[in-house]
């Protein structure tokens, strides 16, 4: 909106034009949603207890977690109306790739939504079923994948990049990218998921892949900075910037809340969402793989489940104490907040070396 509105305000005073400037509506984005997720945070913590929206801990979970019964739940609220709010407001409206990651953040939201309104409704951790996640999932992902082929205008929106080789860009046919496609955005929003099980430990890592992800945006929307570090050149995706800013604002502010001892969970609202837009946001970049790189956290908790459950059906024996990963390591004794904070520092390390990846070409 704000930058709809420059562009006729300039007409009357050139100083307008700093409305249109995409580090002003960055900044604005990011402090819009912060502001927003800060002061509604009260509101909806007291909302959601209202209407009884509270977490419930499965039994077979760590006993620390049982003190935890009982906490807002659906504070995934929260992160999507600061973040929607925010990007409606000072996004380009005119840029297709705003309105698919909208598009995402709605749909998955959705099914988020659902699986937590279940698990609340039965009183239990049980909600929609695996099957029925993954279908719903998947047409989300079919219909944003078959879209971003099919409108795309550039060769380069739908070939396959290589990190470390300036010139190892490979075109994808309608299948494989649409296939690759739902892959990556199916695969981020499940695996962030399943790292959502201590407070804080999902949302900052989303936070600093997405500012990561920003970046990457910003560069390959400039064409200066896209030759300089022989990446492709994609004109529309600099205003993706605007909405990774506005993901960031939403995230610290939900942060503020969910740091521990969490007062509010964001619930699989948020992050099956949060998995999504990180997902959705690499795909149009073409970055998948330093996306991969960026994300080890979420890859790891993700692989220890499906090497917990290998090994259990083919041994009969667990590999670890407990999957996802980070329960392994509460049993072993270790404090929530050390497990939380070093994962975080472990996201930032693989973010730095993903990002050496643009230059190392």
């Amino acid at each position: 909106m704000f930058e709809y509105l420059g562009s006729i305000l300039v007409s009357i005073e050139p100083g307008f034009d700093v409305l249109r400037y995409l580090t002003v509506r960055t900044i604005g984005g990011t402090i819009t949603a912060l502001l927003i997720s800060i002061l509604m945070g009260p509101f909806i913590i007291n909302f959601l207890k209202s209407m009884q929206f509270e977490q419930y801990v499965r039994e077979d979970g760590p006993k620390s977690h049982l003190k935890k019964t009982g906490t807002p739940t659906m504070g995934g609220l929260l992160i999507l109306s600061s973040l929607v709010i925010s990007t409606l407001l000072w996004a380009d409206l005119g840029n297709r790739y705003i309105w698919v990651v909208l598009g995402v953040t709605i749909g998955f939201s959705l099914i988020g939504f659902f699986d937590d309104f279940l698990k609340i409704r039965n009183k239990s951790s049980d909600g929609l079923s695996s099957k029925q996640k993954i279908l719903f999932q998947s047409f989300i992902a079919l219909i944003s994948m078959a879209y971003l082929y099919y409108s795309s205008e550039i060769l380069a929106e739908t070939s396959f990049i290589v990190p470390f080789f300036k010139d190892f860009i490979i075109p994808m046919s309608p299948f494989i990218f649409i296939f690759t496609g739902m892959f990556v955005l199916i695969g981020s929003s499940n695996a962030v998921n399943l790292t959502d099980g201590l407070d804080g430990l999902a949302i900052l890592p989303s936070v600093l892949i997405g500012g990561a992800l920003g970046l990457i945006a910003y560069a390959m929307g400039n064409e200066l900075i896209a030759d300089y570090l022989y990446i492709p050149h994609l004109p529309l995706s600099g205003e993706l910037i605007v909405f990774c800013g506005a993901l960031i604002g939403s995230g610290i502010g939900f942060l503020w809340y969910n740091t521990y001892p969490a007062q509010l969970f964001m619930g699989d609202i948020g992050s099956l969402t949060l998995g999504a837009v990180l997902g959705i946001i690499a795909i149009i970049l073409r970055h998948e793989l330093v996306f991969a790189i960026m994300a080890g956290v979420f890859v790891i908790e993700t692989l220890s489940v499906a090497v917990q459950i290998f090994s259990y059906k083919m041994r009969g024996k667990r590999v670890f104490l407990m999957a996802p990963i980070h329960h392994h390591y509460e049993l072993k004794g270790m404090a929530e907040p050390k497990i939380i904070v070093r994962f975080w520092i472990i996201t930032l390390v693989l973010i730095l070396i993903a990002l050496a990846t643009l230059k190392l070409r």
